[in-house]
């Protein structure tokens, strides 16, 4: 796991309902002990990972985030959240919130209409995400948007919102079908490689070098997370399934990983490292 990016899932509760939504986790029945998710960081972490990422769900909307995100800090990992703003400002102005290192916004349209056609937010919502990413910046974070293509928003130009933002990673994903997650209700959003290819090709030329794009279609997106789900275990979407792991508290960070389809290098051809410092943070001591 030398130097690995892990994706933390530590709740499945949300305030939204995204009808593509890959991390539904309708087999777990709980989430972990704040020590026993701080065991599960600790345990990843001395096998070798670098950055940890908490999403959900709505990771705000977990208890002990705060003190989550302080731990892994106090580990040694760089630190990032995603986040669709729920209870974000208020998380940013705390002690924890400072210690981010990246904040993920997401937002799949420039409206708060378009957004709220899939189920993300409401009226403001595209209002918050600006003022969440600009109160980040504040703190010295590393700001990202993550949008998700969609056959409602494929033909749309995101190129103004994307720019007045002006997020250091512009992260866009192919919609994607997973078998025991989302197969109920994402169907009449998918898209094909095609039409994914000709948004991101659109925006790359209206945005040009103010914003990097990371494009990643459904066969990028297989197999090159290393994630947790909020029970501990790491899970994958080999072939388009969802799959459950072992128990990291159980068979360790190392092992767990192994039980999943992930793959290391379809991470690094996705893009998944790359120079996650905080400017005013390279070459800090660890807490």
């Amino acid at each position: 796991m030398l130097g690995l990016p892990v994706n933390f899932h530590v709740l499945k509760a949300c305030n939204a309902s995204c009808q593509y939504c890959f991390a539904r986790f309708p087999e777990t029945r709980g989430r972990l002990s704040k020590a026993d998710a701080i065991e599960v960081m600790r345990r990843v972490r001395e096998a070798g990972a670098e950055k940890m990422n908490f999403v959900g769900g709505e990771p705000t909307l977990h208890r002990d985030i705060g003190d989550l995100i302080l731990a892994a800090k106090e580990l040694g990992f760089v630190t990032g959240i995603v986040s669709n703003g729920a209870k974000l400002e208020a998380l940013l102005d705390s002690r924890a919130g400072s210690m981010l290192d990246w904040v993920g916004l997401s937002i799949d349209s420039s409206t708060d209409e378009g957004n709220a056609l899939i189920g993300r937010g409401g009226a403001g919502y595209v209002a918050q995400v600006v003022t969440c990413a600009r109160k980040a910046r504040s703190n010295g974070a590393l700001v990202k948007l993550n949008t998700v293509v969609t056959r409602h928003n494929v033909h749309e130009d995101m190129s103004e919102i994307v720019r007045s933002i002006a997020p250091q990673r512009w992260k866009l994903f192919q919609v994607l079908r997973v078998e025991g997650q989302n197969e109920a209700t994402v169907d009449d959003l998918l898209i094909d490689a095609s039409a994914f290819h000709a948004f991101v090709v659109r925006h790359q030329g209206r945005l040009g070098q103010a914003v990097n794009v990371v494009p990643e279609d459904n066969h990028a997106m297989t197999d090159s997370y290393a994630m947790i789900d909020p029970e501990g275990r790491f899970f994958g979407n080999t072939g388009g399934v969802h799959c459950v792991g072992e128990s990291i508290l159980e068979r360790g960070a190392v092992g767990a990983l192994a039980s999943v389809g992930f793959s290391t290098d379809k991470l690094v051809r996705r893009g998944g490292k790359f120079d996650w410092e905080r400017p005013d943070r390279r070459h800090l001591p660890v807490l």
